[in-house]
């Protein structure tokens, strides 16, 4: 183990938020040691999420804009132009503003131990060294400091009841839309086994797939690779048949595909829009009924699974992703015209070269939420009322991607059993603060630790402020208030407030439009 550190503010997890984070709290005057388990800095934004669902840019101000002035800057384009970069080049302006700021980066470094003396973290113990601060920050995606930390979290969706959510718990069966099947698709094989990648429901008492409208079940949101393509000859690398392929695990899709006909393109599956970002490049989202989202529940095994158990989800969502190109490119059984079209594509060879093209970030939309001093639900975003302590603005849709792919039996058409994707929600807001409470833990769970990534907010909150631009504004604030806590020596539910806000409005945070 290397020597033990001892800066002002330990921020774990290198992550966009991380990285802001660490910055503000550096320029703030602390002494900042990033250190976490990445092997690339930036998270999401140098891992394949390239298109930036930024939501109402008047409320993206300090070192988000920052950021995305940079990404303009880049490519010679005004603010906003550039919807994101290329993951490249995210990965590189995310370093500079490190060693712009003079912070220490300590990556391939995954947590190991956690100490807490008289509510406090003590230290943190890394694979490759051991580290006491003042502050500690957790800006990982999965809440892996907060959980060691013995600081109360919740995974999933909780029910209508707990928060009184409209939006909370299980949704419609059949609620229809691009992401649902439009069409009636049996889930089962000839044998009468489910088809893979269709999850088994809970029965009801006449053994029908029980609907549990509003109830909470942990489920959530899809994990996927959002894979970076490009259809430009001299930099793309065709798709591959990885090992172990089997074109029967898409039965489902090839049904789906049958009953669609000529009117089905591979854009409606995944996104592919030419040049959606720089360089002939597109960032592939899960679009379609079928698409790179893998919604047989196996990510509910990793927020809270140990290293193990992640590599597994991990490398069962990135096997699914490759089969799912291949077939989709290469299958007699797939359209010809879809075939062809998906066929100009491939990876891109300047990107991932380390992961043979593949992202090295897996898209975890949901991990732990931390139950801290408030929880930010869904009333604080669809009524926005004024928080004094406000420290950010969200102003992104409610955006929670499919929770699962099961099935019901559809009464109407004499108990025929059809296959849909649940979960999907997409409801407006405006814009709408976030208050420093939902950043730290009650006093009595831990005095020196801030969660601006894994704050505490409802799974539907969440599905709001997940949004890589505002956990950016978050981050900010967490860095700043760390940087307080340290300089004061107090704890962090004892930040001024007050003067944090004016420190973030002096640094171009927006706090009110």
């Amino acid at each position: 183990m290397g020597a033990l550190t001892g800066p002002d503010v330990v921020v774990y997890g290198a992550t966009a938020v991380g990285v802001i984070t660490a910055v503000a709290a550096r320029e703030a005057g602390a002494t900042v040691v990033l250190v976490g388990p990445d092997r690339h800095v930036g998270g999401m934004v140098s891992g394949g999420l390239g298109w930036t669902d930024v939501g109402d840019t008047r409320v993206l101000g300090g070192l988000a804009r920052c950021f995305y002035a940079a990404v303009a800057e880049h490519y010679d384009a005004p603010l906003w132009g550039v919807r994101g970069p290329e993951p490249h080049v995210g990965e590189a302006l995310l370093v500079a503003m490190l060693e712009r700021a003079g912070v220490e980066v300590r990556l391939g470094e995954p947590l190991a131990r956690v100490d807490v003396a008289d509510g406090r973290i003590a230290r943190l113990e890394s694979d490759g060294g051991a580290y006491e601060a003042a502050a500690f920050v957790d800006a990982g995606y999965e809440g892996d400091l907060l959980a060691a930390a013995g600081v109360p979290y919740a995974v999933g969706r909780e029910s209508r009841d707990l928060y009184g959510e409209t939006w909370a718990g299980r949704q419609p069966a059949w609620r229809p839309g691009r992401h649902n099947f439009d069409v009636l698709l049996s889930p089962f094989a000839d044998d009468g086994t489910l088809l893979p990648f269709v999850r088994e429901p809970e029965l009801d008492e006449r053994g029908w797939p029980a609907e549990r409208l509003g109830e909470g079940d942990g489920g959530l949101q899809a994990y996927c690779f959002r894979v970076c393509l490009t259809d430009r000859d001299e930099n793309r690398v065709p798709f591959e048949r990885p090992d172990g392929y089997d074109p029967a695990e898409f039965e489902l899709l090839r049904r789906y595909l049958e009953a669609a006909g000529d009117r089905m393109r591979a854009r409606d599956l995944l996104g592919l829009v030419p040049d959606l970002l720089p360089n002939g490049k597109c960032d592939v989202n899960s679009i379609g009924p079928f698409s790179t989202n893998v919604l047989d529940g196996s990510n509910r095994a990793y927020p809270a699974g140990g290293a193990d158990e992640r590599a597994r989800v991990r490398a069962h969502h990135l096997r699914y992703t490759q089969a799912l190109l291949y077939y989709l490119s290469h299958d007699d059984s797939v359209p010809a015209h879809v075939r062809r079209e998906l066929a100009r594509w491939g990876r891109c060879a300047d990107e991932f070269a380390d992961t043979q093209g593949w992202p090295h970030q897996l898209y975890v939309r949901d991990g732990r939420r931390m139950l801290g001093d408030y929880v930010l639900r869904e009333s604080d975003l669809l009524d926005a009322r004024p928080q004094d302590d406000v420290v950010a603005l969200g102003s992104y849709n409610v955006d929670v991607r499919e929770v699962e792919r099961t099935w019901r039996y559809l009464p109407e058409y004499s108990r025929t059993a059809a296959a849909f994707n649940e979960g999907y929600l997409s409801v407006a807001v405006p814009p709408y603060p976030i208050p420093f409470r939902s950043l730290i833990p009650r006093r009595d769970d831990c005095e020196n630790l801030l969660v601006p990534l894994c704050l505490s907010a409802s799974h539907v909150a969440f599905g709001s402020v997940r949004m890589e631009p505002t956990l950016m504004l978050l981050g900010e604030a967490a860095g700043a208030a760390a940087a307080q806590a340290a300089r004061r020596g107090v704890a962090v539910q004892y930040v001024d407030v007050a003067a944090l806000q004016e420190s973030l409005r002096q640094a171009g945070q927006v706090l009110a439009v």
